[in-house]
């Protein structure tokens, strides 16, 4: 499916506005509104600790919408392997975090709001390292296909 007058592909531009939005949400969610929340006085860490669950829990939801979109685009559109390969790395990032790590994460979350002192772990350092690796894959995703369809005659 072409654009009308044009030689661009519709599923390559939804893609990239796909794979912007699913970029802003990330940064938005992970880098930005976490970290911020703890650096609230009035915020408990147990409180905050209890928001960013539930923020977690929705976000990731929404994050298995993005994914199933991304994937319709990048294999249903014209797009280079690289976009195909890295589509499929940041899907795979959530499958991780959904099966394994979150439930880990909120575990953990758990014991320390009823009051508990949880045995050490890097899991969190890992999910923030996953979140960047994420964030990477969908950056290359938005390069690669923003050049195609760029350098694409019309």
């Amino acid at each position: 499916m072409e654009l009308p007058h044009s030689r661009i592909s519709a599923f390559s531009v939804l893609l990239i506005i796909v794979a912007a939005g699913w970029l802003g949400m990330l940064v938005g969610v992970s880098f930005l509104a976490t970290p911020a929340k703890f650096l609230a006085p009035s915020l408990t860490l147990p409180v905050a600790l209890d928001v960013g669950r539930h923020t977690f829990a929705v976000y990731n939801k929404v994050e298995w919408g993005f994914c199933v979109a991304l994937l319709l685009l990048a294999f249903l559109g014209r797009r280079g392997w690289i976009s195909g390969v890295f589509t499929i790395v940041a899907v795979l990032i959530v499958a991780l975090e959904t099966v394994w790590l979150l439930p880990l994460l909120d575990a953990r979350v758990g014991v320390i709001i009823a009051g508990g002192e949880p045995a050490p772990s890097n899991h969190h350092t890992l999910y923030i390292a996953l979140e960047a690796a994420k964030m990477v894959a969908i950056i290359v995703v938005l390069v690669d296909m923003s050049w195609r369809v760029l350098r694409r005659p019309n």
